[in-house]
């Protein structure tokens, strides 16, 4: 170790920038220099995407980010909070760890039947969402969404997982009935699942839901229950579908639709 630290500061920053941003954290606990080349726009440059379609449609557009100091004060602002992009359709957020885009589809960027008339699902504001609209089901016997997010947007070399991110508010129809939801790759992987919505239901005897996968509070209060996951090689332009349905006939209502998620595994 003292003959790495006896290299020039250049070198040092040369050498960190081929790791990862939790690497660069920890070298920077080794010494002045080691600090000063973990914290240099050399190292965070290579951390941060290296698309300039990213650049210029995500950090162009939010002045903060535009007049970030440096590099890594640009990362860590990418990664704490996510930007909301495609006129509300979308966000995008940086994977703390390991810099990975994650992306959440908004409610209004998916397919949802039935969710034209007012009488089956309200389009509502809820100040605890990131998007200006989330999706709430009134009442139907159809249950159907569906969303897609091509693989050129996300990382290359990456494995990721998709989460269908709710809420329930005095819901009705889920306590018994499975939902099934499946993730698509076109041309490749496909998997599918049956899986409880109802957070509610662990203690009570529905023999239909027992065993199933059910939803997990996330950190902004939301549920989200994993759809399936994907390796996404970066070298085809493929879609990626994902889809929630339930059509037994049985009416269902009070649930709220944030979003698909797409994030890092």
């Amino acid at each position: 170790m003292t003959e790495i630290q006896e290299l020039p500061e250049g070198c040092i920053a040369a050498i960190l920038s081929r790791t990862t941003p939790v690497d660069a954290g920890r070298f920077s606990l080794i010494s002045k220099t080691f600090r000063s080349a973990a914290d240099s726009d050399a190292v965070w440059s290579q951390f941060l995407p290296s698309d300039p379609n990213f650049t210029a449609s995500v950090v162009s557009q939010s002045p903060s980010l535009a007049n970030a100091p440096t590099k890594k004060a640009l990362y860590l602002a990418l990664s704490d909070h996510p930007i909301i992009i495609d006129n509300g359709h979308k966000s995008v957020q940086l994977d703390r760890k390991s810099g990975k885009f994650r992306y959440m589809l908004a409610a209004r960027s998916l397919t949802i039947i039935w969710s034209d008339h007012d009488q089956y699902w309200d389009w509502i504001e809820l100040p605890d969402s990131r998007f200006p609209e989330v999706a709430e089901l009134l009442d139907v016997c159809w249950f159907d969404i569906h969303g897609t997010i091509n693989t050129i947007a996300l990382s290359p070399n990456t494995e990721y997982v998709t989460y269908l991110v709710f809420k329930m508010v005095d819901a009705h129809g889920f306590q018994n009935r499975p939902i099934e939801l499946s993730v698509f790759v076109e041309g490749g992987h496909s998997s599918t699942k049956n899986v409880c919505l109802d957070p509610d239901v662990e203690g009570r005897y529905h023999n239909r839901v027992v065993g199933l996968q059910c939803p997990n509070v996330r950190s902004d209060g939301w549920l989200e229950i994993e759809m399936g996951e994907f390796f996404n090689s970066g070298i085809e332009n493929e879609e990626v579908q994902m889809k929630v349905l339930e059509t037994g006939g049985n009416w269902k209502r009070g649930l709220f639709v944030e979003g698909i998620e797409v994030r890092p595994k």
